[in-house]
C-alpha cells in the first residue's frame, strides 16, 4: 500500500546519503494515496526473498485444486502468486487496491498465456464474489490495514464470499518482527540498477511500524538515478486476536503455524501463517 511519492534525479556517478536518517513523517497517514506507479516498478525487488513456491505448496497441501478449484488472491500485487496458482491448476481471480499493480499483473498473466480476471478494490470492501473455494491474503498484505475494524470487516467479507467448507489462507508479521526486527533499520540494497535505503520508526499504535524507503532507479539513457520516496505504515495484532476475529466472523476451524513451515509459533517467529475453514 503506497502512501506517498516524490521524485528527483541524481547523477549515477554520485549518490550521496545525507538526510535519510531524519524523520519525514510528523503525523500518522490518514488516507490511502492511489498513485502506485513508481512502487509497482520496484515491488518485486522488495519481494525477491519471498519463497512464493512454499506459499503455493501450503495452499495445495490443504486445499488441492481438484477439490477446491476456485481461488481468490486478495492483495494480489503484481500477480506473481496469481500466476503460480493458475499454473498449479486453480481458477484464479485477483483483487488489489493499486491500479498500477493490477496493470502489471494483467500484463504478466497475458505474457504467461493465462486468463486471470483482476479487479480494483480494497480488501475490506470486497464484494461481488460468492461460493469461492479458497481465498488467500498473501505476503503480510493484511498488515497494511490500519484499524481493527478494517481487519474484522475483511474477515467478514471473505467469509461471506467463501462456500461452506471453503478456506482462507493468510500471513502476518509477528509481534516480535514488528517490535524488534523492523526497528533494527536501516536496511540497504544495491544491485547497480536499483538502490534503496530503508528506515523504520515505531508506529503510533501498539505493534505498528512506519517504513520510510528511498529508491534510486537507474535511467540508462540519461545516466542518472531517478529518486522516489515511499512511506508505508503496517500494523499487526497478537495471534489470539486474529483467531478471535476469525471466529467472530464465523470461521469454525483456525490453524496457526510459523515461518514457512508446519511448526508451532515461538517467541522469535517472524511470520505467522493462519488457515481458517468456513
Amino acid at each position: 500500500m503506497l502512501l506517498s511519492i516524490s521524485s528527483t534525479k541524481t547523477s549515477a556517478s554520485s549518490i550521496i546519503w545525507n538526510d535519510y536518517g531524519e524523520t519525514r513523517r510528523k503525523s500518522k497517514w490518514r488516507q490511502q494515496v492511489n498513485s502506485y506507479e513508481r512502487f509497482a516498478e520496484v515491488y518485486d525487488v522488495l519481494m525477491e526473498d519471498i519463497p512464493y513456491e512454499k506459499y503455493v505448496e501450503w495452499v495445495t497441501n490443504h486445499a488441492p485444486c481438484s477439490e477446491y478449484p476456485t481461488l481468490l488472491d486478495v492483495g494480489c500485487g503484481t500477480g506473481t502468486l496469481s500466476i503460480l496458482f493458475a499454473r498449479a491448476g486453480y481458477q484464479v481471480s485477483g483483487i488489489d487496491l493499486s491500479e498500477s499493480m493490477l496493470a502489471m499483473a494483467e500484463e504478466r498473466a497475458q505474457e504467461a498465456g493465462l486468463s486471470i480476471p483482476f479487479y480494483q478494490m480494497s480488501m475490506d470492501e470486497l464484494e461481488g464474489f460468492s461460493e469461492v473455494d479458497v481465498a488467500v491474503i498473501p505476503i503480510d498484505s493484511i498488515n497494511y490495514l490500519q484499524e481493527e475494524q478494517q481487519v474484522k470487516e475483511t474477515f467478514k467479507r471473505i467469509y461471506e464470499s467463501l462456500r461452506i467448507g471453503g478456506q482462507l489462507f493468510f500471513d502476518v508479521h509477528s509481534l516480535y518482527k514488528m517490535d524488534h526486527i523492523f526497528l533494527q533499520s536501516p536496511f540497504t540494497y544495491d544491485d547497480g540498477e536499483i538502490v534503496y535505503i530503508w528506515y523504520t520508526e515505531k508506529g503510533d499504535a501498539e505493534h505498528s511500524v512506519y517504513h520510510d524507503i528511498t529508491f534510486f532507479v537507474l535511467d540508462d539513457d540519461a545516466n542518472l538515478y531517478e529518486r522516489f520516496d515511499e512511506e508505508h505504515y503496517q500494523r499487526t495484532f497478537p495471534i489470539e486476536t486474529y483467531k478471535g476475529w476469525l471466529e467472530e466472523a464465523g470461521f469454525s476451524q483456525v490453524y496457526i503455524t510459523a515461518d514457512w513451515e508446519e511448526q508451532t509459533p515461538s517467541a522469535t517467529s517472524e511470520r505467522i501463517f493462519i488457515r481458517a475453514v468456513k
